[in-house]
C-alpha cells in the first residue's frame, strides 16, 4: 500500500497574520507571501478569494504616513448630535472628502460628544476652514469642539492576529 502525501492546507490564521503586516512591495507580492508560508502563489490567491467571499476580507487598502507627507494639522472634531439625528449627520460627514474617519461613540458623564470625525491638512487654518465649510454646508448648528493633535506617538493599520 502506497501512502498518499498529506496535502498542505494553507492556514487562514497564518495568512491573516502575514497580510495584516501589509503587502510586500515586490513585483509578485502573493508569490512572496506564499514563500513565507511554505505554499504556492495560487494557494494564497485562492485563500484570499475565499476569505473575501466569506466576508472576512472586505478590501485591501494602505495606511499613509500623513505626517511624513506634510499633513501635520490633524483635527478630531467632536460633535454633540441629537441621538435621533446622529445617523443622518454621520452619513453627511462621511461623504465629505476632507473627513477621513467618522464614528459614533457613547456619551460619558461630563463629555456630551457622540460623533467624532478626523480632518487632516498641512496647515491648521486650512483645516479650520474645511471644518467651517462642512459645518455651514450641512447647517450643523450643534455644539462641537476642534481637538488638534499636539504629538504623534504611533500610527499603523489594525492588527487582529
Amino acid at each position: 500500500m502506497v501512502e498518499q502525501p498529506l496535502e498542505f492546507k494553507l492556514s487562514e490564521h497564518a495568512l491573516r497574520k502575514v497580510l495584516q503586516e501589509g503587502l510586500p512591495l515586490v513585483t509578485r507580492p502573493y508569490q512572496h507571501i506564499a514563500q513565507q508560508l511554505g505554499t504556492n502563489e495560487q494557494a494564497v490567491i485562492e485563500k484570499i478569494a475565499e476569505m473575501k467571499q466569506q466576508g472576512l476580507i472586505k478590501r485591501f487598502g494602505m495606511v499613509l504616513r500623513h505626517h511624513q507627507l506634510g499633513y501635520t494639522a490633524n483635527c478630531m472634531v467632536v460633535w454633540d448630535i441629537p441621538d435621533q439625528q446622529v445617523d443622518q449627520v454621520a452619513q453627511l460627514l462621511s461623504a465629505e472628502p476632507a473627513v477621513t474617519l467618522c464614528y459614533q461613540r457613547p456619551r460619558r458623564a461630563k463629555w456630551p460628544f457622540n460623533l467624532f470625525c478626523m480632518v487632516h491638512g498641512k496647515e491648521r487654518t486650512q483645516v479650520q476652514r474645511q471644518i467651517e465649510s462642512i459645518t455651514d454646508k450641512h447647517q450643523l448648528n450643534y455644539p462641537h469642539q476642534l481637538l488638534f493633535s499636539n504629538r504623534q506617538f504611533k500610527q499603523r493599520g489594525a492588527h487582529y492576529v
